[in-house]
């Protein structure tokens, strides 16, 4: 009885999240959705004493010094992967201190002015970060636009999460669980440097993806947006 009580209340998550298609948040209400669900789910499993392995095995979580292992894998073959666009400067690599993996991408590279239609000469970069993705599961992918000063601020942030929108509808059609991919559009609210110039508008033209760990007993954390 036990056993389908966790199975029931993972599918209670999903299908409630998928309610309101036409809600611009239905992605990330869903995944806050499914995280919190999980996280309820490992917490009864361990204090049962009966299955928390098998609960844990299946919402993929990742447990003690697991995590800086996967995660320190997983940042070494998006290095080898994206060797050439790092050498280029179209994006950065780095592991944050909570273990979690940020991509900066120029936007330069990835869209043209005004528009969330990714670039095809960027599409085989996309193809290699979504091959990675796919070998470490247990992660949660937060795509997150950025925009310059220039324009008002409400049509800054609506291409902001287009652009967003426009990168996790691509991981998604190659092949990356939708429930693993949260879009979030920032505007211009955090800029990286000064909009006064026009390099400092370029550095905040951007989209940033943070790929943070499912850990045990803290599942709900990485359905959070940093």
């Amino acid at each position: 009885m036990k056993k389908i009580l966790l199975v029931s209340a993972i599918s209670s998550a999903i299908i409630l999240s998928g309610c309101a298609a036409d809600d611009p948040n239905m992605r990330t209400k869903r995944g806050a959705a499914i995280g919190a669900a999980a996280g309820s789910i490992i917490g009864y499993a361990i204090d049962d004493g009966a299955g928390g392995v098998i609960a844990g095995a299946a919402v993929g979580t990742l447990a003690g010094a697991g995590v800086g292992r996967y995660m320190d894998n997983q940042q070494r073959e998006m290095n080898e992967a994206l060797a050439q666009e790092q050498a280029r400067n179209e994006l950065q690599i780095q592991q944050l201190q909570d273990e979690s993996l940020k991509i900066d991408i120029s936007n330069e590279v990835s869209f043209d002015f005004d528009s969330a239609a990714i670039k095809p000469a960027f599409e085989p970069t996309l193809n290699k970060v979504a091959d990675v993705l796919q070998r470490y599961p247990k992660t949660i992918i937060h795509v997150i636009g950025h925009t310059d000063s220039r324009g008002s601020e409400s049509y800054n942030q609506q291409l902001s999460e287009r652009r967003a929108q426009s990168v996790t509808n691509y991981f998604a059609a190659r092949g990356v669980l939708k429930e693993r991919l949260v879009p979030m559009g920032r505007g211009e609210l955090e800029p990286r440097a000064s909009n006064e110039t026009e390099a400092g508008r370029q550095l905040n033209r951007r989209v940033e993806i943070i790929v943070k760990p499912i850990v045990e007993g803290q599942e709900a954390e990485a359905y959070q947006t940093p």
